[in-house]
C-alpha cells in the first residue's frame, strides 16, 4: 500500500487544490500514470500514481485544499486489503521529497557552494529580519547636482591626503554633511524605545564597510564636531580594523543614523535597510551626467540620487522630505563644510 502524496510543486507552495481526478476508486493503475490533477497559484500539474495498483481509496474530494505531504489517495496492491479509514486518515508524509514529482533542489540545479548561515552572516541576518519586521519602511529620494561638491572635493584631496594618507572621497563629505542635516531636523535622528521617542543630542553616524564575511557599520561619533580631516581619519582607522577583523563592540554600538554607498558600483537607486534601532538610513547612488534645466537651459550636470528609508512609526513624510531637501541644499552650496576646518592641513 502507497499514499497518493499532495506534492510540493514549488519552493513555497504549502498547500494544493484537488482540481480533478483522472481515476475512480476501484480503477487499476499504473507506477508513474497520472491519477489527479493538482491545482495552484502557479498551474495545474498532474500527480502519478507511486506504485501499480488500485486505486482503494480517495481521501481528498475534488475542490478540496490539502496541505504538502499529507495523503489524499491510498493505493493497494494487489492482494492487499484496504485498512481502516482511521488509519488512513493519521498516514504522516514522512516520503514527502521522493513521493513528490519533483525532484529535489539539487537535482534540479547544480549546487556550486554551501555557505552556512552561522557567525556575521547570521547576526546579519537576524538584524535586517528585526529591522522588516519591526519597522515601518518608506523610501524617498532626491537629485542632487553635485557639481560643487566634486569642485570642493578636488580643491581640498591634495592637502587632506598629505595628512591622512587616503584621498578624500564623497563619503566622507557625505557624513559632514549629513551631521549638518541632522542637527536641523533632530527627529531623524532618533528611536523608538519603550513606546518613546528618545530624540538623540548625539549625532553618531555609522557607515556601511563591506568586508569578506559580509557587511559591518561602524560608527563614527560627535560627527558635528569633527572637521572633514577627522572624519577622514576617524573612518580610515575603522575601515582598517574591520578589514582587519578587529572591530570592537565600542566600535560598532552607539550608532544613531547610518548612511551606506552603492554609488561605486554604478548603483543609482536602492532602498536599504534601516539599521536597528535606528529611525532612518541613507542609501547614496553615483555620480552621473545628465541632462538638466539650469537657468532655464539644458546643461549637463553630475548628478546623484540620495534614498532616504526611514520608519514611519517616528517619521512623518513631512519631516523625511524636508531633511533630504536640506541635505540637498548643503550639497549644492557646500563651501561652510570647510569652515570649521582645524589646522590639521598645516601641519
Amino acid at each position: 500500500m502507497k499514499p497518493v502524496i499532495m506534492p510540493k510543486l514549488g519552493l513555497t507552495m504549502k498547500e494544493g487544490i484537488i482540481a480533478k481526478w483522472l481515476k475512480k476508486e476501484g480503477e487499476n493503475v499504473k507506477k508513474g500514470e497520472p491519477v489527479v490533477e493538482i491545482e495552484t497559484e502557479k498551474a495545474v500539474s498532474e500527480v502519478e500514481a507511486p506504485i501499480s495498483g488500485v486505486l482503494g481509496k480517495i481521501l481528498a474530494p475534488e475542490g478540496s485544499t490539502v496541505s504538502v505531504g499529507k495523503p489524499i489517495a491510498i493505493i493497494i496492491e494487489p492482494g492487499e486489503k484496504l485498512p481502516p479509514i482511521e488509519e488512513i486518515s493519521v498516514l504522516e508524509a514522512e516520503e514527502i521529497e521522493r513521493l513528490s514529482i519533483r525532484p529535489p533542489l539539487e537535482e534540479l540545479v547544480k549546487v556550486a557552494k554551501v555557505i552556512p548561515m552561522t557567525g556575521m552572516r547570521k547576526t546579519i541576518s537576524e538584524r535586517l529580519s528585526q529591522s522588516y519586521r519591526t519597522a515601518v519602511h518608506v523610501t524617498i529620494t532626491t537629485d542632487v547636482d553635485m557639481t560643487k561638491i566634486i569642485e570642493l572635493r578636488q580643491r581640498m584631496l591634495p592637502e587632506i591626503e598629505k595628512v591622512t594618507k587616503v584621498p578624500l572621497t564623497y563619503t566622507h563629505i557625505l557624513v559632514k554633511a549629513v551631521a549638518h542635516a541632522l542637527k536641523k531636523h533632530p527627529i531623524i535622528n532618533s528611536r523608538l524605545e519603550d513606546e518613546q521617542i528618545k530624540i538623540f543630542e548625539d549625532i553618531n553616524i555609522g557607515v556601511a564597510v563591506a568586508v569578506e564575511e559580509g557587511l559591518v557599520v561602524p560608527v563614527i561619533r560627535n560627527v558635528d564636531k569633527k572637521s572633514l580631516t577627522e572624519i577622514v581619519l576617524c573612518l580610515k582607522n575603522l575601515i582598517e580594523k574591520a578589514e582587519q577583523g578587529r572591530l570592537s563592540s565600542d566600535d560598532l554600538s552607539g550608532g544613531t543614523f547610518t548612511i551606506t554607498n552603492l554609488g561605486m558600483f554604478g548603483v543609482n537607486v536602492f532602498t536599504p535597510v534601516i539599521n536597528p534601532p535606528q529611525s532612518a538610513i541613507l542609501g547614496v547612488g553615483a555620480i552621473v551626467n545628465k541632462p538638466v534645466v539650469v537657468n532655464g537651459q539644458i546643461a549637463i550636470r553630475p548628478m546623484m540620487t540620495l534614498n532616504l528609508v526611514f520608519d514611519h512609526r517616528i517619521i512623518d513624510g513631512v519631516p523625511a522630505a524636508k531633511f533630504l531637501q536640506t541635505l540637498k541644499g548643503i550639497l549644492e552650496n557646500p563651501e561652510f563644510l570647510t569652515s570649521e576646518e582645524k589646522d590639521f592641513t598645516n601641519t
